[in-house]
């Protein structure tokens, strides 16, 4: 995508979206499977189909590659310290990571998502100087101005460090923590976002996590590898 597209994109008229219904949401991106009956909002892989009959949201690992994924090696960067097999991609190329973008976009909403969330947009923060905040905004309003035209909320995915400023710039209509409770991060989320959060924590006990007074409304304590209901280590619970 050239600079000009990308000034189309951040002109891009909206139309309305909708927003996360307040209630119980199932973190499902490790495997997808039946939701319990109490369960208002399902998030699931991109490659995934969403459940009927109920609000689901698109993951799309906006800013690093998903493991096996081939990408033009010209926007690979290095792997993520934390996700070997995971490539952080330079965010310096703009139009060419809105590009790759916006083809998961398409894909969402064809397959029938209500939402997107914008992984790994912290990433600059694990590049050991060689990216910056900037660019990531940059690139994240981008998205999230393609996102808005096609009827997709979006969401911001972690990134405690965001402003309030930023956040009403790029545009983000919810957002996703993971862990906030452990690391008494989730005043940075409701306190923009209100009761639009999802949180996931996974370590610690169920009690001690809904009893966090800061917790967001929606919030699950589910296993890392996020399984499902009947494979060994499948944890679940939510406030």
């Amino acid at each position: 995508m050239t600079t000009a597209a990308l000034v189309l994109a951040a002109c891009a008229p909206a139309v309305d979206v909708v927003p996360l219904p307040v209630g119980v949401a199932d973190y499902q991106l490790g495997e997808a499977y039946r939701p319990a009956e109490d369960v208002t909002v399902v998030v699931r892989d991109a490659t995934a189909t969403p459940e009927p009959g109920v609000y689901s949201v698109c993951y799309v690992n906006a800013f690093q590659t998903q493991p096996g994924e081939t990408v033009d090696p010209a926007l690979l960067l290095a792997p993520d310290p934390a996700w070997p097999d995971e490539y952080l991609l330079d965010t310096t190329r703009r139009g060419a990571l809105v590009e790759r973008v916006e083809k998961v976009l398409d894909r969402c909403v064809t397959a029938g998502f209500d939402a997107v969330e914008l992984d790994n947009l912290d990433s600059w923060t694990r590049s050991g100087g060689q990216l910056d905040r900037q660019d990531a905004l940059a690139i994240a309003e981008a998205v999230a101005d393609l996102a808005h035209a096609r009827g997709l909320a979006v969401g911001q995915k972690n990134t405690p460090e965001l402003t309030a400023d930023e956040i009403a710039e790029v545009g983000f209509d919810f957002a996703v923590a993971e862990q906030c409770h452990e690391f008494d991060e989730c005043a940075a989320y409701t306190d923009p976002y209100g009761d639009q959060v999802i949180a996931v924590e996974y370590s610690g006990t169920i009690d001690d996590i809904c009893a966090d007074p800061d917790r967001p409304a929606m919030t699950s304590l589910r296993d890392r590898d996020l399984v499902a209901p009947g494979s060994p280590g499948y944890v679940s619970g939510h406030c």
